[in-house]
């Protein structure tokens, strides 16, 4: 089933003369991993803000199921954002330094409205003990969390609304190797047993094989290569993708 279609997507930034984003189209079906693999500047965080509608396409379409997202109504997208979530980068930079885990977490159902003012300290200690941390860590600030667990703590608050589809935006390339494993181990245990759909966004072509079904290859603004992670790990045809994996393996 065809979960995320986008065709013929474009961005320019006009203050910089760059076209960001340049005709992309792609297909996720739900319940798998799409991997989105490039160099920094690429186009890749540009290109998740536009499926979120965090910012506006020049034109194409995002269908999310039978919706357009670029043709909703903002008051609609804030309905459709439960089901359609992200992990980021910095776990750090993602919480609020002043909010305990707890409250974090919380915040979430106050902006949508989720979950009843009584089941929240419960749903909240679930979640905590689905990402491997617990109740102990509610009352924590994230400046006594390692970056592991701020990243547990990410998680659990991106899956506070019960989403369908998830992007995780480089979750593991701020983490050491043995932490990274950790988070990936994971990510992919949740994805079986939530059935949740993810975009999965690295520079790493290792870390892209380890988790994806497939790959996206994406360079200034549009993708130069796409297929299964063993076909492009074994037969890569674009220079491009040759050296990726060469500064990988």
């Amino acid at each position: 089933m065809e979960l995320l279609k986008i065709s013929s997507l474009y961005k320019t930034f006009k203050k910089h003369r760059v076209v960001a984003v340049d005709d992309v189209s792609f297909t996720i079906f739900k319940g798998e991993v799409l991997g989105l693999v490039g160099e920094s500047g690429c186009g890749k965080t540009t290109l998740t803000k536009l499926i979120l509608r965090l910012i506006d396409a020049d034109k194409g379409s995002i269908f999310y199921k039978d919706k357009d997202l670029l043709k909703i109504s903002h008051s609609d997208m804030r309905k459709t954002r439960k089901s359609l979530q992200i992990i980021f980068q910095d776990p750090y930079a993602s919480l609020d330094p002043r909010m305990r885990i707890g409250k974090t977490i919380e915040e979430v159902y106050d902006i949508h409205k989720n979950v009843p003012e009584h089941e929240r300290r419960n749903k909240t200690i679930e979640l905590l003990e689905t990402v491997g941390l617990g109740e102990t860590y509610l009352n924590r600030l994230p400046s006594e969390l390692s970056g592991g667990e701020r990243q547990r703590a990410g998680i659990a608050r991106a899956l506070a609304t019960d989403p369908e589809f998830i992007i995780c935006d480089e979750p593991v390339s701020s983490l050491d190797i043995s932490i990274q494993a950790q988070i990936l181990n994971l990510l992919i245990d949740l994805q079986k047993r939530k059935n949740l759909t993810y975009l999965f966004i690295s520079h790493d072509l290792g870390v892209i094989g380890s988790i994806c079904d497939r790959v996206m290859v994406m360079q200034s603004g549009r993708f130069v290569e796409f297929g299964t992670c063993d076909t492009i790990f074994k037969n890569p045809q674009q220079e491009y993708t040759k050296s990726l994996l060469r500064s990988t393996f």
